[in-house]
């Protein structure tokens, strides 16, 4: 008797439960899926981890400050759809760097609402930097420049082939 069915027994789980590991589940250690969400949660805990500790914001708010910094002047919906982050998420991103006056919003064409770093914004995502940077170098670590290059060929590709297929239709994904 396995120890998950020893475990069921002994914690007297209902009949018709499945208690052993199905034969055709998943293999986890070779779902890509899984392991770029794992790598990428890894990323995200320790950047956030340490903005927060150092500047008390997040990855949520480093990430609009650099889409800022890449596209001054673009609205929080576009940020969205550039970031592949929910509007929620950007929202209260926003919101958090308005109240901390490191970005404006001004007024902008038929009732749009451009978004602009301030000095301290663009001070901000200069200091915040280094640390997003960190987590590239790491996971990049010991690969030659080819490599690097062909690793990112592959995940552009990948989205690339994921934006063919409608069910996967999400409009983060209509944005390089």
């Amino acid at each position: 008797m396995t120890t998950a069915q020893r475990r069921a027994r002994d914690s007297r789980v209902p009949e018709r439960v499945v208690t052993v590991h199905l034969p055709h589940a998943i293999d986890p250690e070779n779902f890509t899926p899984r392991l770029l969400t794992l790598l990428s949660n890894a990323l995200v805990w320790r950047e956030s981890a340490e903005l927060r500790a150092r500047f008390g914001l997040g990855t949520n708010e480093f990430r609009v400050v650099s889409a800022l910094a890449i596209r001054p002047g673009v609205s929080a919906t576009e940020i969205s759809d550039f970031l592949g982050l929910n509007k929620a998420v950007v929202s209260k991103s926003v919101n958090v760097l308005l109240d901390r006056e490191l970005l404006v919003m001004s007024d902008g064409p038929r009732g749009s609402r451009p978004l602009y770093l301030t000095a301290d914004g663009a001070n901000m995502h200069d200091a915040m930097l280094p640390i997003s940077m960190r987590g590239q170098e790491i996971i990049l670590e010991g690969l030659d420049r080819e490599k690097v290059d062909d690793l990112n060929r592959i995940l552009r590709d990948m989205l690339t082939k994921l934006r063919a297929y409608p069910e996967a239709h999400v409009g983060p994904l209509d944005h390089p």
